[in-house]
């Protein structure tokens, strides 16, 4: 059986190399590839949050949205950030190229769904989101040509953090209620 492109830049993502990022960063028909990634990463947030004790199909879908919304967020907040705030000389982006570079950065998002193994849901996510945090990283240095490593760490954390603040808000306030 021979390994589908697709499957070759998955690896690649998850193995966090930069040639991978910089292929996905100038195929435009990459964009498809990138939007599937992030879909299946934010479901498996959903179906590993089932380990957690939300076993509803209500709680599943909330926390895939809630995933998905969170994305979106990041990578929004990124570019702002990455393209406007923080740029180095050399930087240029259009949305689509970073947009896919970050989109295959969720690949380590989609071993969420091990959160549904007895007592391994809290290392799921930890380990997961640490792997996200990292592959954005050297997704964003690729799409934004930076030349240091810290200037995208700095992107990335910052935007990690107000996304994350803007998921729990949102969980907080349109979340089911825990009784």
């Amino acid at each position: 059986m021979a390994i589908t492109p697709f499957a070759m830049r998955l690896v690649g993502a998850l193995a966090l190399d930069p040639l991978t990022y910089e292929e996905v960063e100038a195929d435009r028909s990459a964009t498809g590839q990138a939007l599937l990634v992030v879909v299946l990463s934010s479901v498996a947030a959903g179906i590993g949050a089932r380990g957690l004790g939300s076993g509803s199909v209500q709680s599943l879908v909330f926390i895939s949205g809630i995933s998905l919304v969170a994305w979106v967020t990041w990578a929004v907040v990124t570019f702002e950030i990455g393209s406007r705030l923080m740029p180095e000389p050399q930087t240029k982006v259009d949305v689509g190229e970073l947009m896919r570079t970050i989109g295959f950065s969720a690949a380590p998002g989609m071993l969420r769904v091990f959160g549904l193994v007895p007592g391994a849901s809290i290392a799921a996510f930890a380990i997961t989101a640490v792997w996200m945090l990292i592959a954005m990283v050297v997704a964003v240095r690729q799409a934004l040509d930076y030349t240091s490593t810290a200037r995208a760490v700095a992107v990335c954390l910052l935007g990690w953090t107000l996304a994350l603040a803007i998921a729990v808000t949102l969980g907080l306030v349109f979340g089911p209620t825990v009784s």
